[in-house]
């Protein structure tokens, strides 16, 4: 055993005891009724807003390390919590209660030319690892989901957040204790030592099914690298907004600022703006000049800088740059071919939205596209699992297997087949 090996043994063994526990709790799970799990999670809210105040303190203590410790703007924006957030947290725990059960949902029926009857049917998936960083709420959001789902949950939270994510998966579990249903069904790594991630990421010794990374390109990069059990995520999130020829002008306006700037720090944020060359003038300039009046910085292309003097000049990475900042990148294009041409070429596969009263262009963007979530006239902002219905969401899946857009309850789920016979034997 090397000096490593022998430094890291008590925290391997201190982690294969989160697997097993958790293991035993996905058993239990599934066969927990959805009235158990609901009851669990409308505790869990009331919990949350119980402890607001140990919360918004642990979070504060967070917050003054991380200024401390030179966090980007970006990050502190992902890190901060108050009032309203802490109550959007429990909100997005009753949502996620008051959503149907994903588990025995059918989703398929036959019947065999034998008699033999076949079902497939939603079942858990089992162990879900989450490692995020800075969102604290992401503690209250995967918990729920996961229960809702099924599934038992091991969290590990980034070490700026350490304090919050400990107060509300304490208000969680005192969720869970009310509704009696065991503890360990959610779990927080208990230590910042990053040869945490390491473990989890080879799997616990089996306990762990599925590894879902939330956060920025290099911990996702560093989890798609290294896992060795399957991982669902998106790298990055770089959305285009796409001012197309036949564009309402306010609602081209209100479209590109809000996708850009409600807040810059989210994966659903616009990093792109796409403006069609017959409209350069008379909706990108009015554009232009609203993103520069909010704050924002615009690189723009040769034809960008020729009508807004404000723009720097743009570069060949910034069409490939995810900001998660107040900084877009503009570009003329010459039509909708070009568009998609240029969403192809340098996105991420994560959202894009054209603005447009052409229905035919409109069908041909959202339809040629293959991003996970296309949209008509409407913001980027809105790729969001609460925004669709969903309660919440885990993250944005851009990956062509198993979930794709927004992972929700329903994308937490994998299924089996239950197959009913009357004593056939095969020939």
């Amino acid at each position: 055993m090397s000096p490593h090996e022998a430094a890291n043994e008590p925290l391997a063994a201190e982690m294969c005891v989160l697997g097993i526990a958790a293991r035993d709790a996905a058993r239990t799970l599934r066969e927990i009724p959805a009235e158990t799990k609901d009851a669990a999670l409308l505790a869990a809210a009331a919990a949350i807003r119980a402890h607001a105040a140990d919360i918004l303190a642990a979070n504060a203590a967070d917050m003054a390390k991380a200024k401390d410790g030179g966090l980007s703007r970006a990050l502190l924006d992902r890190l901060a919590l108050d009032g309203k957030r802490v109550e959007a947290m429990a909100k997005g725990v009753e949502d996620v209660a008051a959503l149907p059960d994903p588990v025995g949902r059918e989703l398929a029926r036959w019947m065999r030319p034998n008699g033999l009857e076949i079902l497939r049917v939603a079942t858990p998936i089992g162990v879900i690892g989450i490692i995020y960083e800075s969102r604290p709420n992401v503690t209250a959001d995967a918990a729920a989901l996961c229960l809702k789902s099924g599934n038992a949950v091991i969290l590990r939270g980034g070490s700026e957040s350490v304090r919050s994510s400990a107060a509300i998966l304490e208000a969680m579990r005192e969720g869970l204790a009310a509704a009696n249903l065991p503890a360990d069904a959610v779990q927080l790594v208990p230590t910042t030592d990053r040869a945490a991630v390491g473990m989890m990421l080879r799997g616990l010794d089996g306990a762990i099914d599925l590894i879902i990374p939330r956060g920025g390109k290099g911990l996702v990069g560093r989890v798609q690298e290294e896992a060795r059990v399957p991982v669902l995520a998106h790298l990055e999130g770089i959305c285009h907004v796409y001012i197309h020829e036949k564009a309402n002008l306010d609602m081209a306006r209100a479209i590109a600022l809000n996708a850009k700037m409600r807040r810059t720090g989210i994966c659903g944020a616009a990093e792109t703006l796409l403006i069609d060359r017959a409209v350069l003038k008379s909706h990108g300039l009015p554009i232009l000049e609203d993103l520069h009046g909010a704050g924002c910085e615009i690189r723009g292309d040769r034809d960008v800088r020729a009508v807004f003097r404000g723009a720097k000049a743009a570069s060949e990475e910034d069409w490939r740059t995810e900001y998660l900042d107040a900084i877009i990148s503009a570009r003329v294009v010459n039509g909708l071919e070009e568009a998609i041409r240029h969403i192809e070429t340098y996105g991420s596969h994560h959202t894009e939205s054209i603005v447009t009263e052409d229905q035919a262009a409109a069908r041909r963007f959202l339809w040629a596209l293959d991003s996970a979530i296309v949209m008509w006239n409407a913001s980027t902002q809105f790729a969001d699992g609460g925004e669709f219905g969903m309660g919440t969401e885990i993250g944005i899946g851009t990956g062509k297997l198993h979930a794709r857009g927004p992972v929700g309850v329903e994308q937490l789920t994998t299924f089996k087949y239950i197959v009913c016979g009357n004593g056939q034997t095969r020939p």
